[in-house]
């Protein structure tokens, strides 16, 4: 059976791309406007065709040109104001209506699938449910769902909806793989080749200090413990070791804090930690960049676990499809 050939809209560092190739697809093209994330996209998928350029000037039939026909159109429309991740009101209506140009690709490249991923906060938005008319007059089937990568074996509770397209059925209900939820042990070096610093020196943000004091008065002296920046659930500032990562965002969020002999010590976590943390094995490549452009790949980025779940699902209903037809 042919593979379902895919064109990765607002590709980022290539996790989407990353899970539907492990979930039986081809990737066979790209798009994103920025650099950092236009480099690793090429590195990890060096047969496909990448556009650096804005979606809503770059047109479908140049597209096409390039990768031919589409079966699977994946997106992840820019999302930082659908949210308050970035410490801010929603605000920017042009970036939100990004998603459109979702909807713009699927009329003309007509693919069987769509799946378009974003934060939880999208479904509020006042255009949402003209997006989905959008996709019913598409003659789109559409499954909306929110999934957690947690269940996918990624060591992080990172929530998206997924809004799952296809033209000939209803797409299936994607479920978690495991409960036996990774935690942060499992993503954090081990070697202490990482420099830390003391908790409490000179100079050390009130803030910081305050979030780390209320784990210790919940934890006891002798626990290591996150400090989590830049969070609005109401976890104090700060998380236990032993669950899943909380959502990991394109700035430093997380410092690991652990008791020694000499005073708690306290340090970043890292751009390879978050990496396992968004389920990216170590083969996959990542530009000679700055760390902060790093974490953004990072934050930027869909667990790859997730899409090799949601695409390995439709492959299965396309061998369904065909064998009904037999």
């Amino acid at each position: 059976m042919d593979q379902i050939r895919t064109f990765d809209m607002f590709c980022g560092a290539g996790g989407s791309s990353l899970g539907a190739r492990e979930g039986g697809a081809k990737i066979v093209g790209g798009v994103d406007l920025w650099g950092p994330a236009v480099e690793s996209f090429k590195l990890n998928f060096p047969e496909a065709h990448v556009f650096q350029e804005d979606l809503r000037i770059l047109t479908p039939e140049d597209v096409l040109a390039k990768t031919g026909p589409i079966d699977l159109l994946i997106s992840s429309p820019e999302c930082t104001h659908h949210t308050c991740a970035r410490g801010s009101k929603p605000r920017s209506n042009e970036s939100k209506d990004t998603a459109f140009q979702v909807i713009r690709y699927a009329e003309a490249m007509k693919p069987r699938w769509i799946t378009l991923e974003n934060v939880v906060h999208m479904k509020p938005w006042g255009r949402y449910s003209e997006l989905m008319d959008e996709l019913v007059r598409l003659k789109y089937n559409v499954r909306e769902q929110v999934i957690d990568a947690s269940g996918f074996g990624v060591a992080q509770r990172r929530r998206r909806l997924f809004m799952i397209a296809d033209l000939m059925e209803m797409p299936n209900q994607v479920f978690p793989i495991t409960t036996a939820y990774k935690n942060v042990w499992d993503i954090l070096d081990k070697t202490e080749r990482y420099s830390m610093t003391p908790l409490r020196r000179p100079n050390r943000a009130k803030e910081t200090l305050a979030r780390a004091d209320r784990a210790i008065a919940e934890l006891g002296e002798d626990k290591a413990f996150l400090i989590v920046y830049y969070g609005t659930d109401g976890g104090g500032g700060w998380q236990r070791m032993d669950s899943p990562l909380r959502t990991i965002t394109t700035v430093d969020r997380f410092a690991y804090v652990k008791p020694t002999a000499d005073g708690h010590m306290m340090r970043m976590l890292q751009p390879d930690e978050l990496r396992k943390a968004m389920g990216f094995p170590e083969s996959y490549s990542f530009p000679n960049v700055t760390r902060r452009e790093k974490v953004k790949l990072m934050g930027n980025a869909v667990c790859s676990p997730v899409m090799e779940a949601i695409v390995a699902s439709l492959l299965s209903s396309k061998k369904r499809v065909n064998k009904d037809a037999a």
